[in-house]
């Protein structure tokens, strides 16, 4: 188990909640304001109540099985229940997916930083800004948890504080906006999909469970309150862009919380947004770089990979190998640029990732003795609001992640078997 291998339990219920609500609040709470409010208006805001409960049928079975099974690994952990190639199936498509999504929101966040740093986003300064993030974040990683937390901790204010004020400054100003007319459903379907994709990442706690203290009543706590706080952060956020633009932002405008600070109080104000744009990416960054390591570390800590992935600092006591693979891995992506065409089907995979959680609680080794039939009611209501979700993807994102699969199956039969005490 981790403790034995030396990584000791140094998570409680505020880091466990930093890294799920990092995890779900990235770049996306600065782009999709304009878009909503341009496909649904008023009726905007509202999306995020109702997703959020949509999402906390999912989340409140799957804290329940995450709860029974307190290691790390997440999804490549979950998924051995259903047999060893399972879990590394679903293992390697949850790492994938994060590293992808790291290496797109390190581009945005180069992006940003160009604002202030000219040139920055091109060539070998590009290169080389890349880097230096990647190596920073890696640091303070390996440096250890407790000193991660605390990073995280003031990029989770940074960013949060700021979008706050200026939402209620907006409302203030310009007053709270009555709901505008419902939408054919087909077009309330396409909304759901992407408002889903705000919520995505919530699971990014569970992967670090072997490190968290008492997670059976850790881990629902922070996913359950995860849910909610993202729910009304964008929920405020979106109710204060239509308030402020009711006819919506000039086409191509492409950073409208920016636009939003600026209309408040001029170009301080996107300054202000500005920063807090770049302080969200960064505590984005810093989550996805203190837990999906974890994956790989479980899975080499089985035998499933590589045992030097499994080395634990003798110092500093992290899964340093696997912090500095993820980080030579996500570098890659991000300087090629290969990682775009993965963007597509990252709802996707946590949609499946997220039902074979669900599931898996029957078999789990601390299952509870028994299990009650209203958890089977809302665990079937998630199931199936994961299926329905997925069925919104197109033909290509499914073929895409076919294709990640058999690469990780690949992966899975090249690299030779041993036992995990090995």
């Amino acid at each position: 188990m981790s403790e034995a291998q030396g990584l000791p339990r140094r998570i409680g219920v505020g880091g466990a909640l930093m890294l799920a609500f990092n995890g779900a609040i990235g770049a996306s709470i600065f782009a999709l304001p304009a878009t909503l409010a341009a496909d649904f208006g008023t009726l905007a805001p509202w999306l995020f109540p109702l997703v959020g409960i949509a999402s906390l049928l999912i989340a409140i079975p799957f804290s329940r099985s995450v709860a029974a099974f307190p290691e790390n690994g997440g999804p490549a952990t979950y998924g051995r229940v259903f047999g060893t190639l399972a879990g590394f199936e679903l293992g390697w498509i949850y790492y994938v997916a994060r590293a992808t999504a790291f290496a797109a929101n390190l581009n945005v966040l180069i992006s940003y930083l160009a604002r202030w740093l000219i040139g920055a986003d091109a060539g070998v300064a590009r290169i080389a800004l890349m880097l230096a993030i990647v190596a920073g974040f890696a640091m303070v990683n390996i440096y250890g948890v407790r000193a991660a937390m605390r990073v995280l901790g003031g990029f989770t204010f940074l960013k949060t504080v700021p979008l706050i004020l200026a939402a209620l400054a907006a409302l203030a100003i310009a007053g709270v906006p009555a709901p505008g007319p419902v939408p054919p459903i087909s077009d309330i379907e396409v909304g759901v999909l992407i408002v889903f994709y705000a919520f995505v990442g919530f699971e990014n706690a569970t992967v670090t469970a072997g490190e968290t203290r008492d997670p059976q009543r850790t881990l629902p706590r922070a996913l359950i309150g995860t849910i909610a706080m993202v729910a009304l952060l964008y929920f405020v956020v979106q109710m204060a862009f239509v308030a402020l633009f009711p006819k919506g932002l000039e086409e191509g405008v492409e950073t409208p919380l920016l636009e939003l600070g600026e209309r408040l109080i001029g170009p301080a104000g996107a300054l202000v947004l500005g920063l807090a744009a770049v302080f969200s990416l960064a505590g984005n960054l810093h989550s996805n770089m203190a837990a999906t390591p974890r994956v790989t570390y479980a899975m080499a800590e089985r035998g499933e990979l590589p045992a030097w992935l499994a080395k634990v600092h003798s110092g500093f006591a992290t899964p340093a190998s696997s912090i500095l693979f993820f980080a030579a891995i996500v570098a890659a992506l991000a300087v090629s640029g290969s990682f775009v065409w993965l963007a597509v089907i990252s709802t996707l995979a946590r949609m499946i990732v997220y039902a074979a959680t669900i599931l898996a609680l029957p078999r789990a080794p601390n299952r509870p003795a028994r299990i009650s039939a209203s958890y089977w009611a809302i665990a079937a209501i998630g199931v199936l609001v994961c299926a329905i979700v997925a069925a919104q993807a197109d033909g290509t994102a499914w073929l895409t992640l076919g294709a990640l699969s058999a690469a990780g199956l690949l992966l899975y039969l090249v690299t030779p078997r041993r036992s995990a005490a090995s």
